[in-house]
């Protein structure tokens, strides 16, 4: 049953702030152009819910596609199934001190998929299984490139792994992941589509390794929202797996994920006091309601947007040459590269912040106020879900 709330009173100018505003809209448009445009290329879509977090948006999410997601924690996993959702990865190396939790989810009929990448691992993993009484699909994780975790395709290592998996009693090979996180660091859409032809190549090219050892893999899965946004060759891949598209961030818009008008996600903040002999002013959205993410300060990038770009309370515009320049815990600091605007921005006007990375910006909110573009009249309350 959906969480949907109705907020008493309507429009944006009476909400408390900060508060996370999310425009359904905007929302709307984004998923539905990434399930068509991997629905054209033949290619199962999961949504990675990490960045949302709420059975909301999950819903959007998920319509016209198979049905399954990914997260990047148990608790969202849970919150998921409580809502119906049946088909969920586990997008986090597993380890034994989560078997139970997971086993509870299996009793449930929930199909949860996992993530390793050692031997080690997966021994552990097949007695927890066993104790549970559970067997576990498991994926083999890749490093395509990030440097994070994962196993390389040409390695040893791989088949090996696939052999164990398929050997240990609570163990069942279902295939390969990776995730080009390294994408993020490229500044060209050439850079991007390069690495999702690396991306996709490792994948593809471990799944023929262990076929070809005698092993069965039925997903050949990829995945990052700029890879799946430009990667031009599809082919061997059964599954693509991406979140942040759904709201897009500032980041996402300057490594060309998304345009600027495709941000559903921002924060309503009201503007607290004047300080003109700083050249400044203070908001009500400090460090824990935008985040600290500095990612647009990155080399290579069009802008340094300090903490969020600063639009007018509906959106639709610019506050020309004012951005956020400091952050504390609870306060903003506005900064201007000319004379600020003080006449613009009076003490109690209002103003949204687009983020620099739309999962830690959420990350502190209970959940989303959500509009239709400008029309911000029957504001609805969408919760999510926070924790491990």
């Amino acid at each position: 049953m959906t969480m949907m709330l109705k907020n008493p009173t309507t429009g944006l100018a009476t909400l408390n702030t900060p508060s996370l505003v999310l425009d359904k809209a905007v929302l709307a448009a984004n998923t539905e152009r990434m399930t068509s445009h991997l629905k054209d290329r033949g290619i199962r879509f999961r949504p990675h819910m990490k960045t949302a977090k709420s059975i909301d948006v999950t819903r959007i999410a998920i319509a016209g596609n198979f049905g399954g997601v990914m997260v990047s924690t148990l608790r969202e996993a849970e919150y998921l199934a409580d809502h119906g959702i049946s088909d969920i990865t586990y997008g986090v190396s597993v380890l034994p001190d989560k078997l139970q939790r997971i086993a509870a989810l299996v009793r449930r009929g929930v199909k949860v998929g996992v993530i390793l990448d050692r031997c080690a691992v997966a021994e552990q993993i097949s007695r927890e299984a066993v104790r549970f009484d559970i067997t576990l699909d498991v994926l083999i994780e890749l490093d395509s490139g990030e440097r994070r975790a994962g196993v390389t395709a040409d390695s040893a290592d791989l088949i090996e792994l696939g052999h164990a998996l398929e050997r240990l009693p609570g163990t069942h090979l279902q295939g390969v992941l990776t995730h080009a996180g390294q994408s993020y660091q490229c500044r060209t859409v050439a850079d991007i589509e390069r690495v999702a032809e690396e991306e996709r190549l490792s994948v593809v090219t471990a799944a023929e390794r262990l076929r070809a050892a005698g092993l069965r893999v039925d997903v050949v899965s990829a995945g990052s929202t700029p890879t799946a946004t430009h990667g031009k060759n599809f082919d061997g891949l059964t599954e693509i797996r991406c979140g942040v598209y759904m709201f897009g961030d500032m980041m996402q818009s300057q490594i060309y994920s998304c345009s600027r008008d495709d941000i559903a996600l921002s924060v309503l903040a009201t503007v607290t006091g004047h300080r003109p002999a700083l050249n400044t002013a203070l908001i009500d959205a400090g460090a824990l309601a935008l985040s600290k993410d500095r990612s647009t300060e990155a080399p290579g990038l069009t802008e340094d947007i300090g903490f969020g770009l600063v639009m007018d309370m509906h959106c639709q515009h610019r506050i020309a040459d004012v951005k956020v320049g400091h952050v504390y815990q609870e306060h903003g600091m506005l900064v201007s590269s000319g004379p600020f605007p003080f006449e613009a921005l009076p003490v109690g006007s209002r103003i949204r912040v687009l983020p620099n990375h739309a999962c830690m910006t959420a990350a502190m909110h209970d959940g989303y106020n959500v509009v239709n573009g400008t029309d911000d009249t029957g504001i609805e309350f969408w919760p999510r879900v926070n924790g491990w």
